[in-house]
């Protein structure tokens, strides 16, 4: 009798509590409408001001950028103005073929790639081999169709650089790691990490200013440079071809020579 008892007494509660839910549901509910109304419009109005406040700061920049449109064409005016004046003689474009990475040899010898660029006949020895965003090497020869490019981290690679926040210069020296060198810098040197290494266009190989990597690491023993590019993981590379530099290289030789 105790356990029947007990089991009616369940059954009555629940059957009682399921009732109450029921009746209370939609009163619940539509207490509960307001406070929904009320956080719906809080999110609204946030995103009312984040996107005003957006809207604000492309507008400043909208504003910075219309000034240094001007700026650029009141530039480029006065230097076409002084250009006229001066007679002077503008050098000629840069032109480029897309290269793609056929073979690497990477060992203890070497760090090289060998490039295919069919029937191109504007490739030649010492163009400026580059990624989307930096200077990888040079072209080492050229074999018919494929050309052999050394590369910046080959030990056999020495590039002419200035640091670009403060114009110090020294070489940039592979030795078959990942990780190029400085070398000829004095203790004194005022280089620092996370400048900037470009190309200083000395000894007519590389034009100036071109990007090759960031200081990393700054010891008594080396200073160590972090290329722009993934040399590792090259696919397809840039052959620039700078032309005037070629005449001067050429020139330079001549008079050797003579």
């Amino acid at each position: 009798m105790l356990m029947m008892l007990s089991k009616a007494d369940t059954y009555v509660l629940n059957k009682t509590t399921g009732m109450i839910s029921a009746t209370l549901s939609p009163i619940i509910r539509i207490m509960q409408f307001p406070a929904q109304m009320v956080y719906l419009g809080y999110e609204k109005a946030r995103d009312i001001i984040k996107v005003y406040s957006q809207n604000k700061q492309l507008r400043e920049e909208n504003i910075k950028l219309m000034i240094l449109k001007n700026k650029v064409r009141t530039l480029e005016a006065e230097n076409r103005l002084l250009g006229e004046m001066l007679n002077y003689i503008s050098l000629p474009e840069a032109a480029y073929i897309t290269a793609k990475v056929v073979a690497e040899e990477g060992d203890g010898f070497s760090h090289s790639l060998i490039v295919y660029v069919g029937d191109e006949n504007r490739v030649y020895k010492d163009q400026v081999v580059m990624s989307d965003e930096s200077v990888v090497g040079r072209v080492e020869n050229v074999n018919g169709k494929y050309a052999r490019v050394i590369l910046i981290t080959d030990i056999n690679s020495k590039i002419p650089i200035i640091i670009e926040r403060n114009r110090e210069r020294a070489i940039l020296s592979g030795d078959n790691t990942l990780i190029p060198k400085l070398l000829y810098t004095s203790l004194s040197t005022d280089i620092k990490e996370g400048d900037i290494v470009v190309t200083s266009g000395v000894a007519g190989v590389f034009p100036v200013g071109l990007p090759i990597g960031t200081v990393k690491n700054i010891s008594k023993e080396k200073i160590e440079i972090v290329p722009m590019a993934d040399i590792e993981r090259l696919e397809f590379v840039k052959i620039v071809d700078y032309g005037i530099y070629h005449d001067v290289m050429n020139f330079s030789q001549e008079n050797k020579e003579k």
